[in-house]
């Protein structure tokens, strides 16, 4: 009986992440707040978007264990911080860097703040 219990609250679980992506053009699943990131990964992602100059929502899975359980399953990306653009998986810290440091971050993080006004 408790095994179903497990799988309704990752059902749930499941749902609550879509419905994040799916409702918040840009969401970055990070390990604290882009004020006080937990951890340089995520410090680092945050210091690449906010340069970008656009909002964007977040989710401290550190606040939100259910979340930092089971996202890694619904994007097949095993670490965090992770990065959704338009219900798209961008990536992580290491694909947000390269991103910015190329150029191809910024247009991609504008384009997407342009379809959410």
């Amino acid at each position: 009986m408790s095994q179903e219990t497990g799988q309704e609250v990752s059902q749930d679980v499941l749902d609550t992440i879509k419905g994040q992506i799916d409702n918040n053009p840009i969401i970055l699943y990070m390990k604290g707040s882009p004020q006080a990131p937990q951890c340089g990964f995520s410090a680092q992602t945050v210091q690449c978007l906010m340069a970008c100059g656009e909002r964007f929502a977040y989710v401290d899975i550190l606040s939100n264990p259910e979340i930092r359980a089971t996202l890694p399953t619904y994007a097949n990306w095993p670490t965090f911080p992770q990065l959704y653009v338009e219900g798209e998986l961008v990536g992580g810290c290491d694909i947000i860097t390269e991103m910015y440091q190329s150029g191809e971050l910024e247009p991609l993080i504008k384009e997407a703040a342009k379809v959410a006004e």
